[in-house]
């Protein structure tokens, strides 16, 4: 039997994905949802994967290449648990994913966006905020890092002044959770900027 491609391309991009219909266990069988927003080359997206075979995992990334690498790594690893979509973040969160059916979000390292100007185009902002609570269970997290700290200095007041979320303890990954950027900026010995948040029950 040949494996199943991870790469999900919808039928239709306007239309909300049929969560059961992407993965292989029955529709019967309950299974949580975590979403890893601009997985990348997927460090992160396959060690938590292989911890967790109990659980359904969606990697969103816009780059075709990573994609394609990505989803031969998961393919040789047997991780038919996971797949992942070639979208912008924003628009697979809005339009993409069912209602109050994510679990866990992970958002490590967003595009900064670093000059003013550009501000605009920072993924949290407060209409993203409207788009995590939609697709968020009641009681799910999100976890969030980046190196760039003024970013984070302004993401982490988007929360705490939204009712609809409270912070809770920081998500630390374990070494073989930490992404290639983490890496990267490590060594550069720049600050990690960590934050997490639950969804209101």
């Amino acid at each position: 039997m040949d494996p199943i491609d991870p790469i999900v391309i919808p039928e239709n991009w306007t239309h909300v994905l049929s969560i059961d219909s992407i993965f292989p266990a029955p529709a019967e069988e309950t299974r949580s949802l975590a979403v890893d927003v601009g997985c990348g080359k997927g460090r992160y997206l396959v060690a938590v994967a292989q911890k967790h075979p109990e659980m359904n995992f969606l990697g969103i990334d816009r780059m075709r290449s990573r994609m394609v690498k990505l989803g031969r790594k998961l393919t040789r690893a047997g991780l038919d648990h996971v797949r992942l979509i070639q979208v912008e973040a924003s628009y697979a969160i809005r339009h993409l994913l069912p209602e109050n059916s994510v679990s866990v979000f992970t958002v490590f390292f967003p595009d900064p966006w670093p000059k003013r100007r550009h501000h605009r185009r920072r993924l949290f902002r407060p209409a993203f905020l409207d788009d995590l609570d939609r697709a968020m269970k009641p009681g799910a997290q999100i976890h969030i890092a980046t190196d760039h700290l003024d970013y984070f200095e302004s993401v982490v007041p988007l929360f705490e002044a939204d009712s609809r979320f409270d912070s809770i303890p920081a998500y630390e990954p374990t070494e073989d959770e930490r992404t290639e950027f983490e890496h990267i900026f490590a060594g550069q010995g720049k600050p990690i900027g960590r934050a997490s948040f639950a969804k209101r029950a």
